[in-house]
């Protein structure tokens, strides 16, 4: 006998004479497959909106100058009982000492895209009787541009940083009265200097937006009092998972204070982590579901296909033969169900993009199925119907070809 054809004709004639049952078990199989896919699909779509919106407006690393702090005149005895009461010391905004050669070396490093410095300072905005408490960011435009994309997000002038002008968040902008080409004075303690709105951006978190003032370097560098200085260094990567790997290395070997986005959104990571965690379960559920309802089918297969094994085993087929054509049917059942599930996740991504929409009319995030993800799902779902079809074969393969005959 040809081997794989013989063993190929009889498991598809067993799934054919058995239509009804391999039809169901082909949509369970495609239906588990579909929901791995699209949630799979849905929470990867997530995670990537949320991750763009968090880290849209602020730095993957940052370094910055370490706080002032009071350092005791002496240290006190174990045995004194003398109670000591030591004041805090105002905080100021602190320079990176020769921030651009740190800067050159930071560049040099094959993890790191873009690297920026930036002035942070507190301040009031004013324009006529409105004051409002803004955060101040001084910053080089075209470097801080590939931290954050900066320019893409302005919604309203056009984006640009030379001496004298300001960039704001959109709703400082309407609590402040301002509009592109409006003037608003801007203070510092005993500072103040004028500037003229070139651009409004939205940043997408409304507090942000609320305070967020854009700057030249050097006119923040003027108004908080640190020519030529930077209180902190922005850096980009290439993995932004990489991260906290690279702080940790940083924070050894530089005397500031390092912080990697994930240090400072704990509580975003560890709901990305459980969102993951979820996803895994779910998968882990289907496939166990989808195993076991193959396997009950190919255990009833065989039950049902008793006289018809005999017969086979009576004419020369072997144990392995016989082993193989249930596994064949496992892996054909696994196999079109994977086909089926993938279009129908396909379908329900389709339908997802165009019909769920937020309250400005756009899709709430965009949703993919990667071509690795589909695959993914696809040959598990083929291994999970081998896997499943392996104890029906085996049991199929010890019965004895006489007694099976005479059932």
């Amino acid at each position: 006998m040809n081997t794989l054809g013989f063993e190929r004709r009889v498991a598809l004639r067993f799934l054919l004479e058995g239509r009804m049952q391999s039809l169901l078990i082909i949509v369970g199989v495609a239906a588990g497959v579909a929901v791995v896919t699209y949630v799979s699909a849905l929470i990867s779509g997530l995670q990537a909106n949320t991750l763009d919106k968090t880290l849209g407006a602020q730095a993957h690393v940052t370094i910055s100058a370490l706080d002032d702090v009071v350092t005791p005149a002496r240290q006190q005895a174990a045995s004194e009982s003398r109670f000591t009461r030591s004041q805090p010391r105002e905080q100021r905004p602190r320079s990176i000492a020769d921030w651009p050669a740190l800067m050159a070396e930071l560049q040099k490093r094959p993890e790191v895209a873009a690297v920026s410095p930036m002035i942070s300072a507190a301040g009031l905005g004013l324009r006529g009787e409105a004051s409002k408490a803004i955060a101040l960011v001084g910053i080089e435009l075209d470097r801080y541009d590939r931290i954050v994309q900066l320019r893409s997000k302005v919604v309203a002038g056009t984006a640009r940083l030379s001496p004298g002008e300001a960039m704001l968040g959109s709703e400082l902008a309407a609590d402040l009265g301002l509009a592109v080409g409006d003037r608003f004075t801007i203070t510092t303690g005993s500072v103040s200097d004028g500037a003229r709105v070139t651009a409004l951006v939205d940043l997408g978190v409304r507090e942000l937006n609320r305070r967020t003032v854009y700057l030249p370097l050097r006119s923040a560098q003027s108004l908080v009092g640190l020519p030529g200085g930077a209180t902190s260094l922005d850096l980009r990567l290439h993995d932004v998972w990489a991260a906290d790997t690279l702080a940790a290395a940083l924070q050894a070997q530089l005397p500031y204070k390092v912080e990697g986005w994930q240090q400072a959104n704990a509580q975003l990571v560890s709901a990305l982590n459980a969102q993951s965690i979820s996803t895994a379960i779910i998968r882990v559920v289907v496939a166990v579901v989808v195993v076991l309802g193959i396997a009950s089918v190919l255990v009833v297969s065989v039950v049902q296909k008793q006289r018809e094994i005999g017969i086979l085993r009576a004419m020369g087929a072997t144990r392995s033969q016989v082993q193989r054509v249930f596994l064949l049917q496992g892996a054909v059942v696994g196999a079109l169900g994977s086909l089926l599930g993938v279009a129908l996740a396909a379908t329900l991504i389709d339908i997802f993009t165009r019909f769920v929409r937020g309250s400005d009319g756009l899709p709430l995030f965009a949703i993919a199925l990667p071509p690795a993800l589909a695959l993914q799902v696809a040959l598990g779902a083929t291994a999970a119907g081998v896997l499943a079809a392996l104890a029906p074969a085996r049991r199929a393969a010890a019965l004895d070809p006489a007694q099976a005959i005479r059932l």
